[in-house]
C-alpha cells in the first residue's frame, strides 16, 4: 500500500511521455518541509529510460546536489557492485570527500541474542580482524540494531549516525541506543525518515526525541543537545560546519524564527507548534512565514493556510527545476489529492499496453528522455541505499531484500489491489487524525503517546 501508489505516481506520464505527477509530488514534499522549518533534506531523484539520473532542484537545499563548492555533495546511494564487496565498499568510502549517508542496521537487537539480522548488517563491515569498512565519511541512518560495543567501533573510526526515533518505535517498538552512542562519542544527527512511519517534519521528530530522552533516558539529552542534532551537528556530519549549522558572522543565513521571547530558546523551539513558525530563510532568502514578515522580506508569490492561519510562500528561484517551478502549491495539492483518490484508474492506465506511437518514441534516439521517479527501494537501478555484504558465506548477504516489496512481483495487478487514498496533510495542525493515530500505536512508549499532544 506504499510501494504500489508510489510506483503509479512515479511513472505517470503526460501525452509526451514526460512526468505528469512527479513535479506536483516534489512541490508538495518541499513545502511540507518548509512548513516545518526545514531548510535542507535529501532530494527526490529521477531516472530516465536512457539510464540517466538527476535530482529535482527546488528551494529546500538538497544534500546530494548543492552545486556549491562550500557545500560538498553527500551521497545517499552506492553502486551495487561496491555495496556487495567489502573491499570495494571501503575503497569507495576512501574516495569520498563529504558524507556517505547509508541505511544501517534497521531493526532491533536483543542483547541476549546478539546475532540479530539487523546487527549482522553492521558486523559484516568488519572485512578483516579489527579492520572495518568505516571512516569519518560513513554515516549510518537508523543504526537501531547496534549494541554498545558497536558504537565504540563506530566512534573509534569517526563514523556518525542519524537518529529517527518515531519511525523506529512505530516499526520495531525500539530505537537506536543513543545513550550508548553518546557515551562512545559518536556524532548524532536527527532525521524524520519518511511520512508513512515517521513525523511529518523535523520539528515533530525533535518533539519525539525530547520526550524519549526525558522518559526513557532520564533526561540524557537537553533541549540544546537535540537542537544541535538538527543544526550544528548535522552540518558537521555533512562537512558543512564552516558554512552552516550555527548563527555566526560569515555563515549562510538559514534561519527559523518562532513566536515567543521568554524562557530557554532551545526548549521553546521544542514546544513550538507549526502555527508558531514566523519565518523560514534559506541562504538569506525568506521562503515561508507570517504574512507581515514575508511582505517586508520577499516579493508576493503564493499563499497557504496552516491551522487556519494565513501564511505566505516565496518559491521562485532561477536555478530551480523548470517543471517544479511551474507548479504552484495549490495546483500540486489538487493534483495529488485527485490522483490518490483515483489511484485505481491511474494504475489501470499504467497497465494498459502502450500505443505503437509511444513505443516508437521510446526507440527514437533523438527523442527526449522519458523520466520517472527513481524508487530505489522498489526497482533495481544499479544502486543501493545500504551495504549488502556477505556475512556467513559468499551468498549470505546482509540487509533487506528489495524483491520482497517489488510491485511487479505481486500476485495480481496493482489496479486490483490498490484502493483510494487520502492525501497526507502538510502539517499536524491540519491533520485532525495524526495525534489520535499516534496515541493508538502500541509500539510507541506510553510517555510519548500521552505527551506528544501537549507539545502541539
Amino acid at each position: 500500500m506504499i510501494s504500489g501508489p508510489m510506483t503509479v505516481i512515479g511513472e505517470d506520464r503526460d501525452a509526451d511521455g514526460q512526468p505528469a505527477l512527479p513535479p506536483a509530488l516534489v512541490r508538495y514534499v518541499e513545502c511540507k518541509c518548509l512548513l516545518g522549518g526545514v531548510t535542507t533534506s535529501q532530494g527526490v531523484m529521477l531516472a530516465s529510460n536512457s539510464g540517466i539520473q538527476r535530482f529535482y532542484r527546488g528551494v529546500v537545499r538538497n544534500v546530494e546536489q548543492t552545486d556549491d563548492s562550500e557545500l560538498p555533495e553527500a551521497r545517499g546511494r552506492i553502486a551495487d557492485v561496491d555495496a556487495r564487496d567489502a573491499g570495494r565498499f571501503l575503497s569507495q568510502l576512501r574516495k569520498e570527500n563529504s558524507c556517505l549517508l547509508l541505511h544501517l542496521s534497521e531493526g532491533v537487537t536483543d542483547p541476549m541474542r546478539a546475532d540479530s539480522v539487523a546487527r549482522r548488517h553492521f558486523l559484516a563491515l568488519e572485512i578483516a580482524p579489527d579492520e572495518w569498512a568505516l571512516d569519518d565519511v560513513f554515516t549510518g541512518i537508523h543504526a537501531s540494531g547496534l549494541l554498545p560495543e558497536d558504537f565504540d567501533v563506530l566512534a573509534r573510526r569517526h563514523g556518525s549516525m542519524v537518529w529517527s526515533p518515531l519511525s523506529n518505535l512505530l516499526l520495531y517498538g525500539g530505537t537506536a541506543r543513543v545513550d550508548a552512542a553518546r557515551a562512545a562519542g559518536v556524532r548524532i544527527g536527527i532525521g524524520s525518515d519518511w511520512s508513512p512511519t515517521g513525523s511529518k517534519n523535523l520539528l515533530g521528530e525533535l518533539k519525539v526525541a525530547w520526550l524519549y530522552s526525558q522518559h526513557a533516558l532520564d533526561g540524557l539529552f537537553s533541549a540544546r543537545d537535540l537542537v544541535a542534532m538538527a543544526t550544528r551537528d548535522a552540518a558537521r556530519i555533512l562537512k558543512w560546519g564552516d558554512a552552516l549549522g550555527s548563527l555566526e558572522a560569515g555563515k549562510r543565513a538559514d534561519l527559523l524564527v518562532v513566536a515567543g521571547r521568554a524562557g530557554d530558546a532551545h526548549e521553546a523551539l521544542l514546544r513550538t507548534r507549526e502555527t508558531d513558525i514566523r519565518l523560514v530563510m534559506i541562504n538569506g532568502v525568506a521562503r515561508y512565514g507570517a504574512t507581515t514578515l514575508m511582505a517586508a522580506l520577499a516579493p508576493p508569490d503564493q499563499t497557504v493556510r496552516v491551522g487556519g492561519e494565513p501564511r505566505r510562500l516565496f518559491l521562485k528561484q532561477e536555478t530551480g527545476d523548470p517543471d517544479v517551478a511551474a507548479m504552484p502549491l495549490a495546483a500540486a495539492t489538487e493534483s495529488l489529492r485527485d490522483a490518490l483518490l483515483d489511484i485505481v484508474r491511474l494504475a489501470k492506465k499504467a497497465e494498459a499496453p502502450r500505443p505503437a506511437s509511444a513505443k516508437r518514441r521510446l526507440l527514437d534516439a533523438a527523442a527526449r528522455p522519458v523520466w520517472s521517479l527513481a524508487l530505489d527501494e522498489i526497482h533495481d537501478r544499479g544502486v543501493e541505499m545500504r551495504a549488502r555484504l556477505p556475512f556467513n558465506g559468499p551468498r549470505d548477504f546482509t540487509g533487506p531484500d528489495r524483491a520482497a516489496g517489488v510491485p511487479a512481483r505481486a500476485s495480481a495487478p496493482l489496479s486490483t489491489i490498490l484502493k483510494p487514498i487520502s492525501l497526507d496533510p502538510l502539517t499536524v495542525a491540519d491533520d485532525e487524525g495524526f495525534l489520535d493515530a499516534i496515541e493508538q500505536q502500541p509500539n510507541v512508549p506510553a510517555a510519548i503517546r500521552g505527551g506528544l499532544r501537549g507539545l502541539y
